[in-house]
Protein backbone atom coordinates (compact mmCIF):
# COMPACT_ATOMS: atom_id res chain seq x y z
CA UNK A 1 0.00 0.00 0.00
CA UNK A 2 1.14 3.74 -1.01
CA UNK A 3 0.00 6.72 -1.72
CA UNK A 4 0.31 9.39 -4.17
CA UNK A 5 -0.42 13.02 -3.32
CA UNK A 6 0.06 16.39 -4.80
CA UNK A 7 -2.44 16.05 -7.21
CA UNK A 8 -4.51 18.52 -8.87
CA UNK A 9 -7.98 18.94 -6.45
CA UNK A 10 -10.80 17.57 -8.45
CA UNK A 11 -13.99 18.10 -8.12
CA UNK A 12 -14.88 15.93 -4.56
CA UNK A 13 -11.98 17.77 -2.99
CA UNK A 14 -9.58 14.13 -3.84
CA UNK A 15 -5.51 15.08 -4.15
CA UNK A 16 -4.18 11.63 -3.69
CA UNK A 17 -4.29 8.68 -4.58
CA UNK A 18 -4.59 4.84 -2.60
CA UNK A 19 -1.98 2.59 -4.32
CA UNK A 20 -2.70 -1.23 -3.88
CA UNK A 21 -0.57 -3.73 -5.26
CA UNK A 22 -0.64 -7.55 -5.28
CA UNK A 23 3.40 -8.02 -5.25
CA UNK A 24 2.78 -11.41 -6.57
CA UNK A 25 0.29 -11.15 -9.28
CA UNK A 26 1.04 -7.54 -9.72
CA UNK A 27 -3.02 -6.42 -9.94
CA UNK A 28 -3.30 -2.81 -8.93
CA UNK A 29 -6.12 -1.31 -7.04
CA UNK A 30 -6.70 2.61 -7.21
CA UNK A 31 -8.61 4.76 -4.76
CA UNK A 32 -9.02 8.32 -4.99
CA UNK A 33 -8.04 10.36 -1.67
CA UNK A 34 -7.66 13.39 0.00
CA UNK A 35 -4.36 14.43 1.87
CA UNK A 36 -6.07 14.79 5.05
CA UNK A 37 -6.94 10.78 4.74
CA UNK A 38 -7.55 9.27 8.02
CA UNK A 39 -5.86 5.69 8.96
CA UNK A 40 -10.16 4.32 8.96
CA UNK A 41 -10.61 6.09 5.88
CA UNK A 42 -7.56 4.03 4.28
CA UNK A 43 -8.83 0.42 6.02
CA UNK A 44 -12.23 1.48 4.21
CA UNK A 45 -10.76 1.95 1.19
CA UNK A 46 -8.93 -1.06 1.84
CA UNK A 47 -12.02 -2.75 2.11
CA UNK A 48 -14.08 -1.37 -0.50
CA UNK A 49 -11.03 -1.67 -3.42
CA UNK A 50 -9.32 -4.22 -2.51
CA UNK A 51 -10.76 -6.80 0.16
CA UNK A 52 -13.86 -6.89 -1.65
CA UNK A 53 -12.62 -8.51 -4.90
CA UNK A 54 -9.86 -10.37 -3.46
CA UNK A 55 -9.91 -11.13 0.42
CA UNK A 56 -7.51 -10.36 2.45
CA UNK A 57 -3.70 -10.99 2.35
CA UNK A 58 -1.55 -12.81 4.57
CA UNK A 59 0.82 -9.71 4.47
CA UNK A 60 0.86 -6.25 4.34
CA UNK A 61 4.26 -3.97 2.99
CA UNK A 62 3.80 -0.20 4.06
CA UNK A 63 6.54 2.15 3.93
CA UNK A 64 5.55 3.61 7.38
CA UNK A 65 3.63 6.26 6.54
CA UNK A 66 1.98 8.14 9.30
CA UNK A 67 -1.90 7.06 8.51
CA UNK A 68 -0.42 3.04 8.44
CA UNK A 69 1.29 3.72 11.97
CA UNK A 70 -1.64 4.38 14.05
CA UNK A 71 -3.04 1.49 17.05
CA UNK A 72 -5.93 1.22 14.46
CA UNK A 73 -3.88 -0.87 12.44
CA UNK A 74 -1.85 -2.95 14.99
CA UNK A 75 -5.61 -3.92 16.44
CA UNK A 76 -7.34 -4.57 12.95
CA UNK A 77 -4.58 -6.65 12.03
CA UNK A 78 -4.11 -8.77 15.65
CA UNK A 79 -8.43 -8.83 15.04
CA UNK A 80 -7.93 -10.32 11.34
CA UNK A 81 -4.88 -12.43 11.63
CA UNK A 82 -2.89 -10.40 9.18
CA UNK A 83 0.75 -9.12 9.98
CA UNK A 84 2.27 -5.57 9.38
CA UNK A 85 5.57 -5.73 7.61
CA UNK A 86 6.81 -2.61 7.98
CA UNK A 87 9.28 -0.79 4.94
CA UNK A 88 11.82 2.05 4.65
CA UNK A 89 10.70 4.53 2.24
CA UNK A 90 11.78 4.13 -1.02
CA UNK A 91 13.80 1.23 0.01
CA UNK A 92 13.49 -0.84 -3.44
CA UNK A 93 14.02 -4.04 -1.75
CA UNK A 94 11.01 -4.45 -0.06
CA UNK A 95 8.76 -2.27 -1.66
CA UNK A 96 10.35 -1.55 -5.37
CA UNK A 97 7.05 -2.82 -7.09
CA UNK A 98 4.85 -0.36 -5.40
CA UNK A 99 7.70 2.67 -6.07
CA UNK A 100 7.54 1.14 -9.60
CA UNK A 101 4.01 1.14 -10.31
CA UNK A 102 3.85 5.04 -8.64
CA UNK A 103 6.16 6.31 -10.90
CA UNK A 104 4.12 4.82 -13.89
CA UNK A 105 1.31 5.96 -12.91
CA UNK A 106 2.30 9.38 -12.01
CA UNK A 107 3.42 9.38 -15.79
CA UNK A 108 0.24 8.22 -17.47
CA UNK A 109 -1.73 10.77 -15.54
CA UNK A 110 0.44 12.93 -16.92
CA UNK A 111 -0.26 11.90 -19.92
CA UNK A 112 -3.99 11.70 -20.04
CA UNK A 113 -4.61 14.57 -17.97
CA UNK A 114 -2.73 16.92 -19.81
CA UNK A 115 -5.58 19.06 -21.30
CA UNK A 116 -7.67 18.64 -17.96
CA UNK A 117 -5.29 18.42 -14.79
CA UNK A 118 -8.32 17.91 -12.31
CA UNK A 119 -10.36 15.04 -14.02
CA UNK A 120 -7.56 12.58 -13.16
CA UNK A 121 -9.98 10.76 -10.32
CA UNK A 122 -12.39 10.15 -13.19
CA UNK A 123 -9.97 8.10 -15.35
CA UNK A 124 -8.79 5.65 -12.63
CA UNK A 125 -10.90 2.68 -13.48
CA UNK A 126 -9.18 3.39 -17.54
CA UNK A 127 -6.03 4.02 -15.67
CA UNK A 128 -6.53 0.77 -13.40
CA UNK A 129 -7.42 -1.32 -16.07
CA UNK A 130 -4.30 -0.39 -17.84
CA UNK A 131 -2.19 -0.80 -15.19
CA UNK A 132 -3.62 -4.64 -14.84
CA UNK A 133 -3.18 -5.53 -18.59
CA UNK A 134 -0.12 -4.44 -19.54
CA UNK A 135 2.44 -6.48 -20.78
CA UNK A 136 5.37 -7.00 -17.96
CA UNK A 137 8.92 -7.85 -19.35
CA UNK A 138 10.95 -10.83 -17.37
CA UNK A 139 14.50 -9.88 -17.00
CA UNK A 140 16.59 -12.84 -16.52
CA UNK A 141 19.99 -12.99 -16.28
CA UNK A 142 22.40 -16.14 -17.08
CA UNK A 143 24.02 -15.34 -13.68
CA UNK A 144 20.67 -16.32 -12.07
CA UNK A 145 20.51 -19.73 -13.84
Amino acid sequence: MDFIFELPADARGHTGILVFLCRLSKMVRLAAARKSVTALQAAQGFVDNVFRHHGLPEVFVSDRDPRFVFHFWQHLFCLLGTRLDMSTADHLQTNGQTERVNRVLEDILRSVCAAESTKWSTLLPQVECALNNAVYRLRVSLRSM
